[in-house]
C-alpha cells in the first residue's frame, strides 16, 4: 500500500505520523510550533550545514565534492576554463561510464577520455577508468559519507540511503562551484517517505521504487523537494536494497533524497573502508514535513513500469490478468507521441501469455551486489532457453565485480546462459545491448522514455522498454521469456549474502589527484575537442521564431537532444546539436538554422525586406532587435541532468523556451545558464501557433534587469494576423538575471572576471 497524505505532517521521535498540531503537546509535552519543527527533518540540517548565505530560505551552497561522466565533464571543464578556473576546488570525480563502448566517431570517445585524465593532473581531479564503475556505484563507495552534499552532472546522483544529500544538475552548476561560487536555491520543501513493514521474498527495491513513482509522478506529490525516508521499516532493508530505491527517487521529479541511518549504514560505510563517513542521522523529536508518502513494504507487490515512463506503473499479476486491455492502452499512447515507426505490443500476447525479448539488469540501479547475487539465486542451475530471449547481466562496479566472481554469482548467472558485461551504463540509455526492431525489453534500469533504448523511429526502428526489479527479470528469463514475476516461481530468498570490498583495483587504476593540480600539466585536446561558441548578449528586443511546437504531456530531455551514440559528440558543441530533437521533429535543426541565418543576415546588414518591415512595424529596429529560435512545449525538461538538452539550442541560435510548467528545476536551471529565457504561460492560455509563426518582445532586456515577472509580446502568425500573449519569468534570482542579460553563464563569469581585473 501506498498512501498520499493531503497535506503536511508532523512527525513524533521519527515513528508517529500527527496530521493535527494540536495533538502535539500530548504528544511530546510541550508546544512545537511549525517553524520549529521544519527544522527537525535531517535536510534541515544538512541543508544549513551548507549554507553560506545566512538565510535559510534563500539557500547559497557550497557541496563536498562534485561528480561527472564522460556525457558531460568536457563541457563543464571547457565552460569553467572559460570562467577562470585555475584548480579544482574540491574533489571533483571524473568518470568513464557513458561512451565507453561507443564505435561512432573513430577516437572522440577515448580522446575525451585523455582530456579528462589530463584534467586531473593539471587542476586536480580524480580520474576513473573506462569500465572501473559505473558513476554513481562509485561515489557511492568512495565518496558518500553522512551529512555530506555531492553535486553531479548526471540526474540520478542520489546517494541518500548513505547519508549523503546529492543533487544531479546541468555542468552549469557544476562550472559555478569549480570557480567558487556557490549553488543558490530557495530552501526546498521536505516530505517524509514513512516506511513500515517489511518486503516479501522476491520483491525488490526496483518494486518498491516503482509503486512510489507510480503514486507520486503524475500528481506532482514531491516536484523539486528533499525525499527524507523514515520510519521502522527503513531498518528492515540492507544498504544495497535502499540505494536501489534511492537512484529512483530522481523518476518522482523530486530535487534531493535522504534516509535516516543506522547500524546497517555504518556496516556498508565500514566495509568499504570509510567508518569515519558515519554518523547518526534522524529527524528531531518533532519535524515538519510538506508531505507524507505512507508505505507499507508487506502489501508492495511485483511491479512493471510500462513503454514510455517509470510512472506508468502496474503490478505484475494485474497486467497479467488483464494484458489485451493494458497492453492496447499502452500501445495507443505510445504511437500517439511517436511519428516514423509504430510500437506493437499485442502481439506479444501469445497462448495467454506475454512473450519478452531480451532481459537486461545493469548501471546504478539494476549493477548492485545485492540485485547480481539475487538474480544468480533465481537462475542458479536452471537456463534462460535458447530461443528469442536473451539476458545480460552489467555489474556496477569492478570491486563488486570481483566479490561477485569470488562468491560464484557471476558463474551462476553464466551457466544459466546469460552474458556477463563490462560496468557500464549503456543499456540504460541506448549505447549497449539495443533490442530489435518490434522488440520488447525488461530492464532494471533507470528510464524507460521513448528512444531512450537506442531505437530510431525516423528510421522505421521502433523497440519499447519495461522497468522491472532483476528479481522478475531472472524469473522471467527462467521461464525462457515469458513475463514472470519473482513472487511466482518456486523460491526461496537465501541469507543476504556478505558483501566484501577490496578497493585494491581502484588505487591501481585510478588517478587520485585532489590537492596535487598541476599547472604546467597540458590539456590534451583531440580533433573532435571544441570550445563553446561565442553566444550574444540578450538584446534589447526579441523577435522569435517558432522552431518547433510540441504539445505532449511531457517533453523528456532524451526527446530534446537523444542519449546513445549521439552522445559521442558531446565535446563538440556544433556537431552534436545537429541531433537535436531529431528523434521528435527531425525538421528542427533545419528551421533553426535557417532562423540563426536571419540574424547573421541582421548583424551583416543584408536582412530580406519582409522581416525587416514586421521588426520596424513592431517598434524596433534592426540594432536593437536580436533574431532567435523558440522552442514550445506543454512540460519539457523531465530526466536527464546534461545540460545538452539546452546549449543544443543555444548554439543553433536559441533564446528561449515557451511553457506552462517546467517538469524538472535542473532543466530550467540549464536554460538559464546557457541564457535562454525560460518563459511561462498560465495555464488557461491556449498555445495553437506553429513553425513559422513568430513572436515579438519588446523591451526584454529592461524587463530582465528590473526583475519583471509578466513580459507582453505579440505574435505575428504566419498569415500576418496578430495575437497578443503574456509571457511570465518567474522566480529569477538577480544571479540569473544578469546571467540572462550577459547571454550565458560563460560570459557572465567572463564579465566579472574583467570587472576584477581593472
Amino acid at each position: 500500500m501506498v498512501k498520499l497524505y493531503d497535506g503536511g505532517v508532523y512527525l513524533v521521535n521519527g515513528r508517529e505520523i500527527v496530521t493535527d498540531p494540536a495533538a502535539l503537546p500530548g504528544k511530546c509535552g510541550r508546544n512545537v510550533t511549525k517553524e520549529e519543527a521544519e527544522q527537525g527533518t535531517i535536510a534541515y540540517g544538512i541543508l544549513k550545514a551548507h549554507n553560506e548565505s545566512g538565510d535559510m530560505q534563500n539557500l547559497r551552497m557550497r557541496f563536498d565534492s562534485l561528480t561527472s561522466h564522460d556525457i558531460t565533464y568536457v563541457g563543464i571543464i571547457q565552460t569553467a576554463r572559460a570562467s577562470g578556473m585555475k584548480k579544482f576546488p574540491m574533489p571533483y570525480v571524473l568518470t568513464n561510464c557513458h561512451n565507453s563502448l561507443c564505435a561512432v566517431g573513430g577516437t572522440i570517445n577515448e580522446d575525451d577520455h585523455m582530456f579528462a585524465l589530463s584534467a586531473a593532473h593539471k587542476y586536480g581531479g580524480i580520474y576513473v577508468p573506462t569500465n572501473m564503475a559505473v558513476i554513481h556505484s562509485y561515489n557511492r563507495e568512495m565518496m558518500s559519507g553522512c551529512g555530506r552534499m555531492i553535486l553531479g552532472s548526471d540526474s540520478h546522483t542520489r546517494y541518500g540511503a548513505l547519508g549523503t544529500l546529492a543533487v544531479g544538475e546541468g555542468g552549469g552548476e557544476l562550472a559555478k562551484q569549480l570557480v567558487g561560487r556557490t549553488y543558490d536555491v530557495a530552501r526546498p520543501g521536505v516530505v517524509a517517505i514513512y516506511l513500515t513493514g517489511k518486503p516479501r521474498d522476491g520483491v525488490g527495491p526496483q518494486d518498491v521504487a516503482l509503486s512510489i513513482i507510480g503514486a507520486v509522478y503524475a500528481k506532482g506529490y514531491v516536484k523539486n523537494k528533499v525525499m527524507e525516508f523514515v520510519g521502522p521499516g527503513v531498518a528492515n532493508l540492507p544498504i544495497e536494497y535502499r540505494n536501489g530505491i534511492d537512484v529512483m527517487t530522481t523518476e518522482t521529479t523530486c530535487w534531493s533524497s535522504i534516509w535516516e541511518t543506522d547500524q546497517n549504514t555504518k556496516d556498508y560505510l565500514t566495509i568499504h573502508g570509510r567508518p569515519e563517513a558515519f554518523k547518526p542521522l534522524k529527524p528531531a523529536e518533532v519535524a515538519y514535513y510538506d508531505g507524507c508518502v505512507y508505505v507499507d513494504l508487506s502489501t508492495v507487490e511485483c511491479t512493471i513500469a510500462l513503454p514510455m515512463h517509470p510512472s506508468y506503473t502496474y503490478a505484475i499479476s494485474e497486467l497479467k490478468a488483464n494484458a489485451a486491455d493494458i497492453l492496447h492502452e499502452c500501445q495507443e499512447k505510445a504511437n500517439a507521441q511517436i511519428t516514423g515507426a509504430k510500437l506493437d505490443l499485442m502481439s506479444k500476447i501469445r497462448g495467454g501469455e506475454i512473450w519478452v525479448d531480451q532481459g537486461l539488469v545493469a548501471g546504478c540501479s539494476g549493477g548492485t551486489f545485492d540485485n547480481v547475487c539475487a538474480v544468480a539465486d533465481i537462475l542458479r542451475g536452471h537456463s534462460c532457453g535458447n530461443g528469442e530471449f536473451k539476458m545480460s547481466v552489467y555489474p556496477g562496479s569492478m570491486p563488486a565485480y570481483i566479490q561477485l566472481m569470488k562468491n560464484g554469482a557471476l558463474t551462476d548467472i553464466a551457466s544459466a546462459g546469460a552474458i556477463i558485461r563490462e560496468c557500464f551504463c549503456g543499456p540504460c540509455f541506448g549505447a549497449g545491448d539495443v533490442p530489435g526492431n518490434d522488440a520488447l525489453s525488461i530492464r532494471h534500469t533507470t528510464r524507460n522514455f521513448p528512444n531512450r533504448e537506442g531505437s530510431k523511429p525516423a528510421s522505421g526502428q521502433l523497440s519499447g522498454v519495461m522497468l522491472m526489479d532483476a528479481r522478475s527479470i531472472a524469473a522471467t528469463a527462467r521461464n525462457h521469456g515469458v513475463l514472470t514475476a519473482a513472487t511466482e516461481i518456486d523460491y526461496t530468498m537465501p541469507a543476504p549474502h556478505t558483501e566484501a570490498f577490496d578497493g585494491g583495483v581502484y588505487q591501481k587504476r585510478c588517478y587520485f589527484g585532489f590537492g596535487k593540480a598541476d599547472p604546467n600539466a597540458e590539456l590534451r585536446f583531440g580533433p573532435n575537442i571544441t570550445e563553446w561558441p561565442k553566444i550574444p548578449a540578450l538584446p534589447e528586443n526579441l523577435l522569435m521564431e517558432l522552431a518547433c511546437v510540441i504539445h505532449d504531456p511531457v517533453t523528456t530531455t532524451d526527446e530534446l537532444i537523444p542519449s546513445g551514440e549521439t552522445s559521442s559528440y558531446r565535446s563538440n558543441p556544433l556537431k552534436l546539436a545537429t541531433f537535436a530533437l531529431s528523434r521528435r521533429d527531425p525538421q528542427y535543426v533545419g528551421r533553426a538554422n535557417a532562423i540563426a541565418a536571419l540574424e547573421s543576415a541582421r548583424k551583416d546588414g543584408t536582412l530580406d525586406v519582409e522581416t525587416a518591415a514586421l521588426i520596424e512595424g513592431c517598434g524596433g529596429t534592426l540594432e536593437n532587435t536580436g533574431i532567435g529560435s523558440v522552442i514550445f512545449a506543454n512540460k519539457p525538461g523531465d530526466g536527464s541532468a546534461r545540460e545538452q538538452a539546452a546549449s543544443c539550442q543555444r548554439v543553433l541560435g536559441g533564446c528561449a523556451n515557451i511553457c506552462y510548467e517546467y517538469a524538472t528545476k535542473r532543466y530550467r536551471s540549464n536554460c538559464i545558464n546557457w541564457g535562454m529565457l525560460p518563459f511561462h504561460i498560465d495555464a488557461d492560455v491556449k498555445f495553437d501557433f506553429e513553425p513559422g509563426d513568430r513572436i515579438f518582445v519588446p523591451n526584454v532586456s529592461a524587463a530582465v534587469r528590473s526583475g519583471s515577472r509578466c513580459i507582453p509580446a505579440m505574435v505575428i502568425r504566419r498569415s500576418a494576423a496578430k495575437v497578443p500573449l503574456l509571457l511570465r519569468l518567474p522566480e529569477l534570482t538577480a544571479d540569473e538575471r544578469q546571467i540572462l542579460l550577459d547571454g550565458c553563464l560563460m560570459n557572465y563569469y567572463a564579465a566579472n572576471h574583467a570587472k576584477e581585473n581593472v
